[in-house]
């Protein structure tokens, strides 16, 4: 888990697979977001999307250097959740 906000819960995997991405839970819902463009794999309430885009936008340098610590099996970072 790298951050919490507003009962959304992200998480990155080590070793998972290309491209670079990260996981987003709410409640019983689940979405794979892309880094890159934010393209979705999964299903999530307009509301809960949103607000991962928007924090996405803040964040996306952040979150691509994690993908590569994750890649080569460092310690990733907490990133600060949505204000």
């Amino acid at each position: 888990t790298i951050s919490v906000f507003y009962g959304i819960r992200i998480t990155m995997n080590y070793n998972d697979h290309s491209p670079p991405h990260f996981h987003a839970e709410y409640q019983e819902y689940e979405v794979t977001v892309d880094i890159a463009n934010g393209a979705i794999t999964g299903t999530m309430p307009r509301r809960a999307l949103a607000l991962i885009w928007d924090w996405l936008d803040e964040h996306q340098v952040e979150l691509q250097e994690n993908w590569e610590r994750a890649r080569a099996r460092e310690a990733l970072r907490a990133i600060d959740p949505l204000r």
